[in-house]
């Protein structure tokens, strides 16, 4: 059974630092970071394949990082700088469809976790 469990989401004034992290349950060609507000659609934040090449949705380019771990399956998201405009759930997801497209705009994942909620105050 596919599992992606995040960890790591909470409360965080503005200008902080938060990371999540997702295990996943196997191996997964392209790995993301979505999020969403109420109301609103989930939306791609970070996209990385599994060589490391990752995409990032304008906002947070320069204050957020995705990276992962292979040898454990581990996904995570460094989240710097944090602005009250990042609160959201944020969801883990995957697929492992080699000739889908893995980068933010274009991913259609597969999977997704339970999602971690992220509160920024100002």
């Amino acid at each position: 059974q596919v599992q992606l469990v995040e960890s790591g989401g909470g409360l965080e004034q503005a200008g902080g630092s938060l990371r999540l992290s997702c295990a996943a349950s196997g191996f997964f060609y392209c790995l993301a970071w979505f999020r969403q507000v109420p109301g609103k659609e989930r939306k791609g934040v970070a996209v990385m394949d599994d060589a490391a090449t990752a995409t990032y949705l304008d906002s947070v380019k320069g204050r957020f990082t995705i990276s992962r771990d292979n040898t454990k399956n581990i996904l995570y998201l460094q989240m710097n700088s944090l602005e009250p405009e990042d609160t959201a759930m944020y969801y883990c997801a995957a697929h492992a469809r080699w000739d889908e497209p893995c980068r933010v705009g274009a991913m259609s994942p597969d999977y997704w976790g339970q999602g971690t909620q992220v509160t920024v105050s100002s």
